[in-house]
Protein backbone atom coordinates (compact mmCIF):
# COMPACT_ATOMS: atom_id res chain seq x y z
CA UNK A 1 0.00 0.00 0.00
CA UNK A 2 1.23 3.43 -0.49
CA UNK A 3 3.36 5.55 2.40
CA UNK A 4 1.36 7.54 4.42
CA UNK A 5 2.20 11.71 3.79
CA UNK A 6 1.23 14.48 5.63
CA UNK A 7 1.85 17.32 3.51
CA UNK A 8 2.57 18.36 -0.03
CA UNK A 9 6.18 19.50 -1.46
CA UNK A 10 7.65 22.37 -0.15
CA UNK A 11 7.35 25.31 -1.92
CA UNK A 12 10.53 26.35 -4.16
CA UNK A 13 9.39 30.24 -3.49
CA UNK A 14 12.26 32.59 -2.25
CA UNK A 15 11.89 34.25 1.40
CA UNK A 16 10.92 37.88 1.48
CA UNK A 17 13.43 39.85 2.76
CA UNK A 18 10.70 41.89 5.36
CA UNK A 19 11.55 40.53 9.43
CA UNK A 20 14.21 38.98 10.27
CA UNK A 21 15.35 35.66 9.53
CA UNK A 22 14.30 32.96 12.29
CA UNK A 23 17.09 30.86 14.27
CA UNK A 24 17.44 27.18 12.81
CA UNK A 25 16.90 26.09 16.89
CA UNK A 26 13.78 28.57 16.84
CA UNK A 27 12.45 26.56 13.40
CA UNK A 28 12.97 23.27 14.94
CA UNK A 29 11.46 24.23 17.97
CA UNK A 30 8.53 25.37 16.26
CA UNK A 31 8.43 22.53 14.24
CA UNK A 32 8.56 20.40 16.86
CA UNK A 33 5.50 21.86 18.59
CA UNK A 34 3.80 21.84 15.96
CA UNK A 35 4.36 17.96 15.05
CA UNK A 36 3.19 17.34 18.61
CA UNK A 37 0.00 19.27 18.24
CA UNK A 38 -1.15 17.90 15.21
CA UNK A 39 -0.32 14.27 17.07
CA UNK A 40 -2.33 15.37 19.94
CA UNK A 41 -4.91 16.94 17.65
CA UNK A 42 -4.93 13.23 15.75
CA UNK A 43 -5.53 11.19 18.61
CA UNK A 44 -8.47 13.33 19.83
CA UNK A 45 -9.82 13.19 16.53
CA UNK A 46 -9.51 9.22 16.37
CA UNK A 47 -11.00 9.21 19.67
CA UNK A 48 -14.13 11.31 19.62
CA UNK A 49 -16.12 9.42 16.98
CA UNK A 50 -15.31 6.12 19.19
CA UNK A 51 -16.50 7.93 22.30
CA UNK A 52 -19.83 8.67 20.90
CA UNK A 53 -20.27 5.29 20.19
CA UNK A 54 -19.20 3.77 23.56
CA UNK A 55 -21.56 6.69 25.67
CA UNK A 56 -24.45 5.47 23.47
CA UNK A 57 -23.93 1.72 24.37
CA UNK A 58 -25.79 0.40 21.51
CA UNK A 59 -25.88 -3.36 22.25
CA UNK A 60 -29.50 -3.63 22.23
CA UNK A 61 -29.59 -4.19 18.71
CA UNK A 62 -32.63 -6.63 17.24
CA UNK A 63 -29.98 -8.66 14.89
CA UNK A 64 -26.79 -8.74 16.75
CA UNK A 65 -28.86 -11.86 18.97
CA UNK A 66 -29.21 -14.21 15.98
CA UNK A 67 -25.75 -13.25 14.60
CA UNK A 68 -24.09 -14.57 17.78
CA UNK A 69 -26.41 -17.39 18.13
CA UNK A 70 -25.18 -18.50 14.30
CA UNK A 71 -21.70 -18.11 15.27
CA UNK A 72 -22.20 -20.35 18.43
CA UNK A 73 -24.05 -23.31 16.08
CA UNK A 74 -20.79 -22.90 13.89
CA UNK A 75 -18.68 -23.85 16.70
CA UNK A 76 -20.56 -26.25 18.37
CA UNK A 77 -21.20 -28.34 14.90
CA UNK A 78 -17.62 -27.60 13.30
CA UNK A 79 -18.95 -26.87 10.30
CA UNK A 80 -20.81 -23.64 8.39
CA UNK A 81 -25.13 -23.71 8.63
CA UNK A 82 -26.36 -24.37 4.56
CA UNK A 83 -30.21 -25.11 6.31
CA UNK A 84 -32.15 -22.88 7.89
CA UNK A 85 -32.20 -23.91 11.64
CA UNK A 86 -34.44 -20.61 13.51
CA UNK A 87 -37.79 -20.06 11.45
CA UNK A 88 -40.65 -22.27 11.68
CA UNK A 89 -41.94 -21.45 8.66
CA UNK A 90 -38.44 -22.21 6.35
CA UNK A 91 -37.00 -24.54 9.08
CA UNK A 92 -34.42 -27.33 6.60
CA UNK A 93 -34.94 -24.81 3.82
CA UNK A 94 -31.48 -23.75 2.01
CA UNK A 95 -29.56 -21.02 3.59
CA UNK A 96 -26.80 -18.49 2.69
CA UNK A 97 -25.18 -17.61 5.70
CA UNK A 98 -23.01 -14.66 4.22
CA UNK A 99 -22.01 -13.28 7.47
CA UNK A 100 -20.64 -16.08 8.95
CA UNK A 101 -16.98 -14.94 9.76
CA UNK A 102 -18.85 -11.96 11.75
CA UNK A 103 -20.98 -13.92 13.46
CA UNK A 104 -18.26 -16.53 14.66
CA UNK A 105 -16.62 -13.66 15.61
CA UNK A 106 -19.03 -12.06 17.75
CA UNK A 107 -20.32 -14.90 19.62
CA UNK A 108 -15.92 -15.35 20.71
CA UNK A 109 -16.27 -11.76 22.02
CA UNK A 110 -19.19 -12.29 23.90
CA UNK A 111 -18.33 -15.79 25.16
CA UNK A 112 -15.04 -13.44 26.38
CA UNK A 113 -16.18 -10.12 27.47
CA UNK A 114 -20.12 -10.31 27.71
CA UNK A 115 -22.23 -7.22 26.78
CA UNK A 116 -18.93 -5.07 27.03
CA UNK A 117 -17.81 -7.28 24.60
CA UNK A 118 -20.49 -5.82 21.34
CA UNK A 119 -19.74 -2.48 22.80
CA UNK A 120 -15.80 -2.77 22.50
CA UNK A 121 -16.93 -4.09 19.02
CA UNK A 122 -18.53 -1.18 17.75
CA UNK A 123 -16.22 1.47 19.38
CA UNK A 124 -12.69 -0.37 18.10
CA UNK A 125 -14.70 -0.66 14.84
CA UNK A 126 -15.58 3.33 14.60
CA UNK A 127 -12.00 3.92 15.63
CA UNK A 128 -10.70 2.12 12.82
CA UNK A 129 -13.07 3.64 10.12
CA UNK A 130 -12.32 6.94 11.42
CA UNK A 131 -8.68 6.24 11.26
CA UNK A 132 -9.25 4.95 7.76
CA UNK A 133 -11.07 8.02 7.03
CA UNK A 134 -8.27 9.94 8.06
CA UNK A 135 -5.93 8.49 6.30
CA UNK A 136 -7.76 8.30 3.05
CA UNK A 137 -8.68 12.46 3.41
CA UNK A 138 -5.38 13.76 4.27
CA UNK A 139 -3.63 11.83 1.08
CA UNK A 140 -5.88 13.71 -0.62
CA UNK A 141 -5.88 17.05 0.66
CA UNK A 142 -2.71 19.11 2.16
CA UNK A 143 -4.45 21.31 4.63
CA UNK A 144 -4.05 19.42 8.11
CA UNK A 145 -7.20 21.17 9.67
CA UNK A 146 -9.25 20.96 6.96
CA UNK A 147 -8.08 17.05 6.73
CA UNK A 148 -9.63 17.07 10.51
CA UNK A 149 -12.81 18.73 9.98
CA UNK A 150 -14.01 16.80 6.87
CA UNK A 151 -12.76 13.78 8.62
CA UNK A 152 -15.19 14.25 11.54
CA UNK A 153 -17.88 15.93 9.42
CA UNK A 154 -18.01 12.18 7.73
CA UNK A 155 -17.95 10.64 10.74
CA UNK A 156 -20.53 11.88 13.12
CA UNK A 157 -22.98 12.06 10.05
CA UNK A 158 -23.72 8.26 10.16
CA UNK A 159 -23.60 8.66 14.09
CA UNK A 160 -26.35 6.69 13.72
CA UNK A 161 -25.12 3.30 12.49
CA UNK A 162 -22.51 2.84 15.65
CA UNK A 163 -24.18 -0.30 16.00
CA UNK A 164 -22.91 -3.75 16.33
CA UNK A 165 -23.62 -4.72 12.93
CA UNK A 166 -21.39 -6.04 10.32
CA UNK A 167 -22.32 -3.24 7.94
CA UNK A 168 -18.87 -1.98 10.13
CA UNK A 169 -16.69 -3.99 7.91
CA UNK A 170 -18.19 -2.93 4.93
CA UNK A 171 -17.58 0.70 5.90
CA UNK A 172 -13.91 -0.17 6.95
CA UNK A 173 -13.30 -2.34 3.74
CA UNK A 174 -15.44 0.76 1.30
CA UNK A 175 -12.77 3.47 2.60
CA UNK A 176 -9.67 1.48 2.27
CA UNK A 177 -10.48 0.49 -1.22
CA UNK A 178 -11.50 4.12 -1.89
CA UNK A 179 -8.25 5.11 -0.58
CA UNK A 180 -6.41 2.54 -2.64
CA UNK A 181 -8.21 3.66 -6.11
CA UNK A 182 -8.03 7.39 -5.56
CA UNK A 183 -4.34 7.09 -5.24
CA UNK A 184 -3.45 4.85 -7.84
CA UNK A 185 -5.56 7.39 -10.10
CA UNK A 186 -3.51 10.51 -8.66
CA UNK A 187 -0.13 9.12 -8.67
CA UNK A 188 0.17 6.18 -11.44
CA UNK A 189 1.57 3.64 -8.31
CA UNK A 190 -0.27 0.24 -9.27
CA UNK A 191 1.27 -1.61 -6.21
CA UNK A 192 -1.67 -0.64 -3.78
CA UNK A 193 -4.28 -2.15 -6.11
CA UNK A 194 -2.67 -5.76 -5.14
CA UNK A 195 -4.50 -5.15 -1.87
CA UNK A 196 -7.71 -5.60 -3.41
CA UNK A 197 -8.26 -9.13 -3.87
CA UNK A 198 -7.02 -9.15 -0.18
CA UNK A 199 -9.61 -6.98 0.93
CA UNK A 200 -12.62 -8.46 -1.27
CA UNK A 201 -11.94 -12.14 -0.03
CA UNK A 202 -12.67 -10.89 3.55
CA UNK A 203 -15.56 -8.50 2.53
CA UNK A 204 -17.57 -11.31 0.96
CA UNK A 205 -17.21 -13.55 4.02
CA UNK A 206 -18.47 -11.08 6.00
CA UNK A 207 -20.86 -8.48 4.69
CA UNK A 208 -23.02 -8.79 1.51
CA UNK A 209 -22.05 -5.11 1.00
CA UNK A 210 -18.97 -5.89 -0.88
CA UNK A 211 -20.91 -5.39 -4.11
CA UNK A 212 -20.95 -2.04 -3.09
CA UNK A 213 -16.94 -2.14 -3.23
CA UNK A 214 -16.81 -4.29 -6.93
CA UNK A 215 -19.05 -1.26 -8.09
CA UNK A 216 -15.93 1.36 -7.49
CA UNK A 217 -13.85 -1.00 -9.30
CA UNK A 218 -16.45 -0.92 -12.29
CA UNK A 219 -16.21 2.37 -12.47
CA UNK A 220 -12.17 2.89 -12.18
CA UNK A 221 -12.56 0.52 -15.36
CA UNK A 222 -15.66 2.24 -16.89
CA UNK A 223 -13.40 5.77 -16.53
CA UNK A 224 -9.97 3.82 -17.72
CA UNK A 225 -11.94 2.97 -20.73
CA UNK A 226 -13.55 6.60 -21.33
CA UNK A 227 -10.02 7.40 -21.27
CA UNK A 228 -8.13 5.10 -23.62
CA UNK A 229 -10.60 5.72 -26.13
CA UNK A 230 -9.87 10.36 -25.71
CA UNK A 231 -5.87 8.71 -25.58
CA UNK A 232 -5.45 9.36 -22.75
CA UNK A 233 -6.96 11.84 -19.37
CA UNK A 234 -5.96 12.75 -16.06
CA UNK A 235 -6.93 10.72 -13.33
CA UNK A 236 -7.20 7.40 -14.40
CA UNK A 237 -5.80 4.18 -14.57
CA UNK A 238 -4.64 2.15 -17.43
CA UNK A 239 -7.27 -0.16 -19.15
CA UNK A 240 -5.47 -3.58 -18.18
CA UNK A 241 -4.31 -2.84 -14.85
CA UNK A 242 -8.56 -1.39 -13.91
CA UNK A 243 -9.71 -4.41 -15.84
CA UNK A 244 -7.54 -6.83 -13.54
CA UNK A 245 -8.55 -5.54 -10.55
CA UNK A 246 -11.89 -5.59 -11.43
CA UNK A 247 -11.82 -9.32 -12.63
CA UNK A 248 -9.53 -10.21 -9.19
CA UNK A 249 -11.69 -8.17 -7.42
CA UNK A 250 -14.42 -10.47 -8.29
CA UNK A 251 -13.00 -13.80 -8.36
CA UNK A 252 -11.98 -13.07 -4.64
CA UNK A 253 -15.94 -12.12 -3.49
CA UNK A 254 -15.91 -16.18 -4.58
CA UNK A 255 -13.61 -17.42 -1.62
CA UNK A 256 -16.32 -17.90 0.11
CA UNK A 257 -18.35 -21.26 1.46
CA UNK A 258 -21.03 -20.92 -1.03
CA UNK A 259 -19.26 -19.92 -3.93
CA UNK A 260 -21.32 -18.00 -6.71
CA UNK A 261 -24.80 -18.72 -4.65
CA UNK A 262 -23.92 -15.33 -2.51
CA UNK A 263 -24.84 -13.34 -5.27
CA UNK A 264 -28.59 -14.79 -5.49
CA UNK A 265 -28.76 -13.38 -1.76
CA UNK A 266 -27.87 -9.85 -3.42
CA UNK A 267 -30.10 -10.30 -6.07
CA UNK A 268 -33.11 -11.09 -3.56
CA UNK A 269 -32.27 -7.95 -1.36
CA UNK A 270 -32.56 -5.96 -3.94
CA UNK A 271 -35.84 -7.29 -5.24
CA UNK A 272 -37.80 -7.21 -2.18
CA UNK A 273 -38.40 -4.01 -1.02
CA UNK A 274 -40.95 -4.94 1.71
CA UNK A 275 -38.12 -3.57 4.21
CA UNK A 276 -38.22 -0.37 3.11
CA UNK A 277 -41.60 0.59 4.22
CA UNK A 278 -41.47 -1.38 7.66
CA UNK A 279 -37.75 -1.55 8.94
CA UNK A 280 -36.57 1.51 10.20
CA UNK A 281 -33.07 1.59 8.97
CA UNK A 282 -34.25 0.87 5.83
CA UNK A 283 -36.51 4.00 5.19
CA UNK A 284 -35.59 7.05 4.02
CA UNK A 285 -33.54 10.07 5.88
CA UNK A 286 -36.09 11.71 7.99
CA UNK A 287 -34.32 14.87 8.58
CA UNK A 288 -34.96 15.24 12.62
CA UNK A 289 -31.72 15.40 13.74
CA UNK A 290 -28.10 17.11 13.30
CA UNK A 291 -26.17 13.67 11.76
CA UNK A 292 -29.16 14.38 8.81
CA UNK A 293 -28.51 17.30 8.26
CA UNK A 294 -24.69 17.10 8.06
CA UNK A 295 -25.48 13.97 5.13
CA UNK A 296 -27.29 16.66 3.33
CA UNK A 297 -24.81 19.56 3.56
CA UNK A 298 -21.60 16.53 2.27
CA UNK A 299 -24.22 15.82 -0.64
CA UNK A 300 -24.29 19.71 -1.85
CA UNK A 301 -20.86 20.64 -0.50
CA UNK A 302 -19.76 17.75 -2.87
CA UNK A 303 -21.95 18.35 -6.05
CA UNK A 304 -20.92 21.91 -5.55
CA UNK A 305 -17.07 21.08 -5.60
CA UNK A 306 -17.47 18.72 -9.23
CA UNK A 307 -19.19 21.65 -10.70
CA UNK A 308 -17.01 24.12 -9.67
CA UNK A 309 -14.40 22.07 -11.04
CA UNK A 310 -15.50 22.69 -14.57
CA UNK A 311 -14.33 19.56 -15.33
CA UNK A 312 -16.43 16.15 -16.26
CA UNK A 313 -15.11 13.22 -13.78
CA UNK A 314 -16.22 9.87 -14.50
CA UNK A 315 -15.26 8.02 -11.64
CA UNK A 316 -16.14 10.75 -9.07
CA UNK A 317 -18.86 11.49 -10.83
CA UNK A 318 -20.54 8.27 -11.18
CA UNK A 319 -19.54 7.02 -7.76
CA UNK A 320 -20.88 10.44 -5.65
CA UNK A 321 -24.33 10.10 -7.65
CA UNK A 322 -24.70 6.24 -6.90
CA UNK A 323 -23.55 7.20 -3.05
CA UNK A 324 -26.40 9.89 -2.69
CA UNK A 325 -28.72 7.46 -4.38
CA UNK A 326 -28.72 4.92 -2.25
CA UNK A 327 -28.03 6.99 0.79
CA UNK A 328 -30.87 9.19 0.46
CA UNK A 329 -32.84 5.55 -0.21
CA UNK A 330 -31.93 4.06 3.03
CA UNK A 331 -30.48 5.59 6.24
CA UNK A 332 -28.20 2.25 7.01
CA UNK A 333 -26.57 3.22 3.91
CA UNK A 334 -25.58 7.15 4.48
CA UNK A 335 -22.36 6.01 5.33
CA UNK A 336 -21.62 5.52 1.61
CA UNK A 337 -22.24 9.19 1.00
CA UNK A 338 -20.25 10.55 3.98
CA UNK A 339 -17.24 8.09 2.53
CA UNK A 340 -17.22 9.35 -1.38
CA UNK A 341 -17.85 12.93 -0.12
CA UNK A 342 -14.95 13.40 2.15
CA UNK A 343 -12.68 11.66 -0.70
CA UNK A 344 -14.28 14.56 -3.12
CA UNK A 345 -14.19 17.24 -1.13
CA UNK A 346 -10.64 16.41 -0.02
CA UNK A 347 -9.55 16.55 -3.50
CA UNK A 348 -11.52 19.38 -4.57
CA UNK A 349 -10.50 21.96 -1.77
CA UNK A 350 -7.53 23.78 -2.10
CA UNK A 351 -4.94 24.00 0.55
CA UNK A 352 -4.99 27.79 2.92
CA UNK A 353 -1.99 29.75 1.41
CA UNK A 354 -1.28 30.29 4.98
CA UNK A 355 -1.15 26.92 6.43
CA UNK A 356 2.10 26.02 7.84
CA UNK A 357 3.66 22.81 5.96
CA UNK A 358 4.27 20.47 9.11
CA UNK A 359 5.81 16.69 8.13
CA UNK A 360 4.98 14.41 10.80
CA UNK A 361 7.13 11.25 11.37
CA UNK A 362 5.44 7.98 9.60
CA UNK A 363 4.67 5.96 13.16
CA UNK A 364 2.58 9.85 13.95
CA UNK A 365 -0.36 7.89 12.65
CA UNK A 366 -0.05 4.94 14.59
CA UNK A 367 1.05 6.83 17.90
CA UNK A 368 -2.13 8.83 17.57
CA UNK A 369 -4.39 5.05 17.42
CA UNK A 370 -2.30 4.34 20.07
CA UNK A 371 -3.20 7.18 22.00
CA UNK A 372 -6.57 7.20 21.07
CA UNK A 373 -7.05 3.28 22.12
CA UNK A 374 -5.70 4.43 26.03
CA UNK A 375 -8.57 7.03 25.81
CA UNK A 376 -11.07 4.38 25.04
CA UNK A 377 -10.00 2.42 27.61
CA UNK A 378 -10.46 4.73 30.37
CA UNK A 379 -13.16 5.82 29.02
CA UNK A 380 -16.15 3.27 30.39
CA UNK A 381 -14.51 4.52 33.82
CA UNK A 382 -15.36 7.72 33.54
CA UNK A 383 -18.57 7.12 31.78
CA UNK A 384 -19.38 4.51 33.85
CA UNK A 385 -19.97 1.77 31.46
CA UNK A 386 -20.17 -2.10 32.18
CA UNK A 387 -21.92 -5.21 31.77
CA UNK A 388 -24.51 -4.39 34.57
CA UNK A 389 -24.93 -1.17 32.76
CA UNK A 390 -25.51 -2.33 29.57
CA UNK A 391 -27.57 -5.21 30.85
CA UNK A 392 -30.40 -3.28 31.89
CA UNK A 393 -30.37 -1.45 28.28
CA UNK A 394 -31.19 -4.43 26.88
CA UNK A 395 -34.19 -5.26 30.04
CA UNK A 396 -35.63 -1.88 29.37
CA UNK A 397 -35.68 -2.69 25.11
CA UNK A 398 -36.00 -6.52 25.12
CA UNK A 399 -38.26 -9.76 26.63
CA UNK A 400 -35.47 -10.77 29.16
CA UNK A 401 -37.96 -11.18 32.10
CA UNK A 402 -40.68 -13.09 29.73
CA UNK A 403 -38.03 -15.33 28.67
CA UNK A 404 -37.45 -16.26 31.95
CA UNK A 405 -40.97 -16.68 33.16
CA UNK A 406 -41.36 -18.68 29.80
CA UNK A 407 -38.36 -20.95 31.02
CA UNK A 408 -39.44 -21.09 34.33
CA UNK A 409 -42.83 -22.28 33.65
CA UNK A 410 -41.50 -24.71 30.50
CA UNK A 411 -44.22 -23.37 28.27
CA UNK A 412 -43.68 -25.12 24.91
CA UNK A 413 -44.05 -23.70 21.28
CA UNK A 414 -44.38 -23.32 18.73
CA UNK A 415 -43.83 -19.32 19.18
CA UNK A 416 -45.22 -16.43 17.74
CA UNK A 417 -43.41 -13.49 17.93
CA UNK A 418 -42.72 -9.76 16.53
CA UNK A 419 -39.83 -8.48 14.29
CA UNK A 420 -37.98 -6.46 16.64
CA UNK A 421 -37.90 -9.13 18.81
CA UNK A 422 -37.19 -12.55 16.84
CA UNK A 423 -33.06 -11.93 16.93
CA UNK A 424 -33.15 -12.29 20.96
CA UNK A 425 -35.53 -14.74 21.07
CA UNK A 426 -33.59 -16.63 18.81
CA UNK A 427 -30.91 -16.31 20.84
CA UNK A 428 -32.16 -16.52 24.84
CA UNK A 429 -35.27 -19.06 24.16
CA UNK A 430 -33.62 -21.00 21.63
CA UNK A 431 -36.84 -22.11 19.76
CA UNK A 432 -37.78 -21.42 16.35
CA UNK A 433 -39.53 -18.23 15.72
CA UNK A 434 -42.54 -17.03 13.60
CA UNK A 435 -40.41 -14.20 12.31
CA UNK A 436 -36.84 -12.23 12.74
CA UNK A 437 -34.66 -9.32 10.86
CA UNK A 438 -33.41 -11.42 8.28
CA UNK A 439 -35.78 -9.72 5.33
CA UNK A 440 -34.68 -11.39 2.52
CA UNK A 441 -35.67 -14.91 4.07
CA UNK A 442 -38.95 -13.97 5.09
CA UNK A 443 -39.65 -11.74 1.74
CA UNK A 444 -42.47 -8.77 1.48
CA UNK A 445 -45.26 -11.02 2.11
CA UNK A 446 -44.07 -12.70 5.30
CA UNK A 447 -43.18 -9.35 6.54
CA UNK A 448 -46.40 -7.86 5.60
CA UNK A 449 -48.31 -10.71 7.33
CA UNK A 450 -46.82 -10.32 10.23
CA UNK A 451 -46.95 -6.21 10.40
CA UNK A 452 -50.96 -6.71 9.52
CA UNK A 453 -51.27 -8.97 12.66
CA UNK A 454 -49.29 -7.60 15.21
CA UNK A 455 -51.36 -3.71 14.35
CA UNK A 456 -54.54 -5.95 14.84
CA UNK A 457 -55.84 -4.89 11.10
CA UNK A 458 -58.68 -6.98 10.03
CA UNK A 459 -58.40 -10.47 9.04
CA UNK A 460 -55.58 -10.40 11.61
CA UNK A 461 -56.69 -13.90 13.57
CA UNK A 462 -56.25 -15.55 10.06
CA UNK A 463 -52.76 -15.26 10.03
CA UNK A 464 -51.36 -18.79 10.26
CA UNK A 465 -48.53 -18.43 11.76
CA UNK A 466 -50.72 -17.00 14.91
CA UNK A 467 -53.08 -20.26 14.28
CA UNK A 468 -50.70 -22.55 14.66
CA UNK A 469 -48.79 -21.14 17.37
CA UNK A 470 -49.22 -22.35 21.26
CA UNK A 471 -47.16 -19.34 22.69
CA UNK A 472 -47.34 -15.72 22.05
CA UNK A 473 -44.53 -13.26 23.34
CA UNK A 474 -44.98 -9.71 21.64
CA UNK A 475 -45.16 -5.58 23.18
CA UNK A 476 -46.97 -4.86 26.32
CA UNK A 477 -48.51 -2.11 23.85
CA UNK A 478 -49.32 -3.63 20.51
CA UNK A 479 -52.60 -3.61 19.15
CA UNK A 480 -52.32 -7.50 18.87
CA UNK A 481 -51.74 -7.88 22.38
CA UNK A 482 -54.88 -5.88 23.37
CA UNK A 483 -56.93 -7.89 21.22
CA UNK A 484 -55.66 -11.25 22.66
CA UNK A 485 -56.61 -9.72 26.27
CA UNK A 486 -60.03 -9.84 25.03
CA UNK A 487 -60.31 -13.74 23.24
CA UNK A 488 -60.97 -16.31 25.49
CA UNK A 489 -58.79 -18.70 23.20
CA UNK A 490 -55.73 -16.60 25.05
CA UNK A 491 -54.70 -16.53 28.54
CA UNK A 492 -52.28 -14.27 29.86
CA UNK A 493 -49.12 -15.90 31.78
CA UNK A 494 -47.07 -13.20 32.14
CA UNK A 495 -46.88 -9.12 31.75
CA UNK A 496 -44.36 -6.91 32.41
CA UNK A 497 -43.07 -3.17 31.70
CA UNK A 498 -41.89 -4.34 28.20
CA UNK A 499 -43.72 -7.62 26.94
CA UNK A 500 -47.11 -9.54 27.66
CA UNK A 501 -46.72 -13.46 27.23
CA UNK A 502 -49.57 -15.71 26.20
CA UNK A 503 -50.47 -19.20 26.07
CA UNK A 504 -53.46 -21.00 23.81
CA UNK A 505 -56.30 -22.18 26.17
CA UNK A 506 -56.28 -25.76 26.18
Amino acid sequence: MATLTFAPPQSTGHPTASGPKPSPASANAGTRADRYAQTLIMTLLFAAPAILCLHAGAVADPDIWWHMRVGELILQNHHILRTEPFSRGFAGTPWVVYSWLFELLMFKIYQWFGLMGILGYSTGMILAITAAMYHMVRRLQADFIVSVLLTYAACYSFCHLYTPRPWMFSILFFILELDILMQARKTGRLRGLLWLPVIFALWANIHIEFIYGLFLTGMVFLESLAANRRNGARDSLPVVPAACALVGSGLATLANPFGWRIYQVIYDLVTQGGGLKQVSEMQAIPFRDLPDYCVLALALASVAALAWSRRFRIFESGVLLFAIVMSFREIRDIWLLCAVAAAVLASAIPARKDSKVVRLPRFALALAILGAIGILLLAPRVLKVDNAKLLSQVINTMPVHAVEAVREKGYPGPLFNEFDWGGYLIWSLRQPVAIDGRTNLYGNDGMDRSITTWNGLPNWATDPQLKSARLIIGHVNSPLTQLLRLDSNYQLVYEDKIAAVFVVRN
